[in-house]
């Protein structure tokens, strides 16, 4: 084969992509395995007690199973080699985590753990932590402080320090035994590349957004975490080796063992991880500054990289190298947009979208006097608050299951010229949107009314594996091809057959006041 590949794992919570592109972002195969176990939430496999309510848990073993399952069928359909795959990435779920031992034994794999749920991967879904969020995000604003600012003033349900604490103190045996906490995306790439607990490698992706770290602070500090719990104290110190490494650096070559069962060469250079939905940055095409990257589907991710570094109020991750080297990364959210519009189609009795699109394309901006507010399963940004809920207004008995849609899609594309607004507001650039993800591809209309509320193009990616195309850029990264994140990006993901959908002039002025509206709206139901 003539030409170089590079390998893009992308791991999702039901299955694992694996995605062999060349250097110039050509596809040459895609392959998905499933996992085995799949969610882990009603019973640990072997086990008929039921797990708790709340409860979401992975099984190690399939992650790499079906790894190696993937990588071979892709090399298979492309015809290609071991030796013509250059450098491997890895994005991943996040915050899914683990403990483990220092060998990097999960600790679900020691029989003696086996029935513990605690000693398995918790799934970024797991929202067994309620309380100990509460307590973290108190007890940070009593004693003011630092790094709340780059959370936008709160610590969400499913990162990293409330599922540890929740662990300490619902399974203490468990917490004790565990002599390192990791995020799984980090634990991968640990079974990849080998190596002692002291020097695995970490991303500053996950620990800069899920685990309250930052380049100049570092974790939070022991004072801190004693005031949490005496038991917390060097939680940082006595499990939480590695070193921190940005994505796209290597954090070192293929063992011997990993590139046997992926049937890759030993040695090829494998980058540090990404969180999925950032890795779709890169994917999407976006090597410049000022690109708010739109990753939609079941919910939301809105990414933005930038030179500069300014504390937004209800930003959830403001990160330095947090998405690429070199950039202060931004990530905003909406907790439900595609499993919100599916929700809608359920309760229409539809099979599908398709009918309740060309119904509710066909209405005017405003869906005939009814407004939506979008919090159907709580609000990310700007209020970090999940307990939210949200409503239908200007209802009669005239209105359609069309109207309510068109009416949702709209508060849903309000919320982001809201978390635009906000960005602007605080001195962060936005200068161009671009779209990507499951939704724009077979929902258009989405699309469409987001560029009429924003007033500004949105080009729509045509990669439908963004975040798989964007580890496989950082394998490029990390094996050398390229001398920059800019040059790799502009070389592989170059929007080349890009679409752009363009707002309609004549929706505007109705839009602004719809938006003032909707604004109200949200003012109303969020106060207490």
């Amino acid at each position: 084969m003539a030409d170089r590949l590079t390998l893009g794992l992308d791991f999702g919570t039901e299955s694992v992509r694996a995605l062999l592109v060349d250097l110039r972002g050509r596809e040459h195969a895609s392959a998905v395995a499933k996992y085995q176990h799949g969610q882990i939430i009603e019973t640990l496999p072997g086990s008929p007690k039921k797990l708790p309510p709340l409860y979401a848990l992975q099984h190690p073993q399939d992650w790499i199973d079906s790894a190696a399952r993937a990588t071979r069928r892709a090399l298979r359909t492309a015809g290609a080699k071991a030796t013509d795959v250059i450098g491997l990435g890895v994005d991943f779920t996040s915050c899914t985590m683990l403990p483990a031992l220092r060998d990097g034994t999960p600790l679900c794999l020691v029989e003696r753990f086996a029935r513990e749920p605690l000693a398995w991967p918790k799934l970024w879904k797991h929202h067994g932590a309620q309380a100990q969020t509460e307590r973290i995000n108190r007890v940070a604003r009593e004693r003011g402080e630092n790094f709340l600012a780059r959370y936008g003033g709160a610590i969400g349900l499913e990162w990293f320090f409330p599922k540890m604490l929740e662990t300490l103190e619902h399974a203490p045996r468990v917490f004790k035994a565990a002599e390192v906490w990791l995020e799984a995306g980090d634990w991968f790439v640990w079974q990849l590349v080998g190596g002692d607990a002291t020097t695995l490698p970490r991303s500053t992706c996950q620990a800069g957004y899920k685990g309250m770290w930052s380049a100049d602070g570092g974790y939070p500090s022991e004072d801190f975490l004693r005031a949490l719990h005496p038991d917390f104290t060097r939680v940082v110190k006595d499990k939480m080796p590695g070193r921190l490494l940005a994505p796209g650096v290597s954090a070192g070559g293929l063992s011997v063992a990993m590139a046997k069962r992926l049937g890759l060469r030993e040695g090829t250079p494998v980058s540090a991880a990404i969180i999925d939905a950032h890795a779709g940055v890169p994917g999407a095409g976006a090597a410049e500054p000022g690109t708010f990257v739109m990753v939609l589907g079941t919910s939301s991710c809105h990414m933005l990289n930038s030179v500069e570094e300014r504390f937004v109020p209800g930003v959830a991750g403001i990160v330095r190298d947090g998405i690429l080297p070199g950039f202060v990364g931004y990530e905003t959210g909406q907790a439900a947009v595609g499993d919100a519009f599916d929700w809608l189609r359920r309760l229409a009795g539809q099979r599908d979208l398709r009918l309740l699109s060309q119904q509710a394309a066909a209405l005017a901006p405003g869906a005939d006097g009814v407004l939506c507010l979008d919090w159907l399963n709580g609000c990310r940004t700007p209020l970090m608050d999940g307990s939210l809920t949200g409503a239908f207004t200007g209802l009669t008995l005239h209105h359609t299951p069309a109207h309510l849609y068109r009416a949702l899609l709209e508060a849903s594309a309000f919320g982001v010229r809201w978390i635009v607004d906000l960005l602007r507001e605080h001195g962060v650039p936005v200068n161009r949107f671009v779209a990507t993800g499951g939704l724009p591809h077979h929902n258009p209309l989405v699309v469409e009314v987001y560029a009429d509320v924003l007033g500004a193009p949105i080009t729509v990616h045509p990669c439908k594996n963004g975040p798989a195309l964007g580890a496989a850029i950082l394998g490029a990264l990390a094996a050398g091809a390229f001398p920059s994140p800019n040059a790799a990006i502009r070389a592989m993901a170059t929007a080349r057959s890009a679409s752009v959908v363009k707002p309609q002039r004549s929706h505007r002025s109705a839009y602004d006041e719809l938006y003032i509206r909707y604004r109200e709206l949200a003012s109303h139901f969020s106060s207490p």
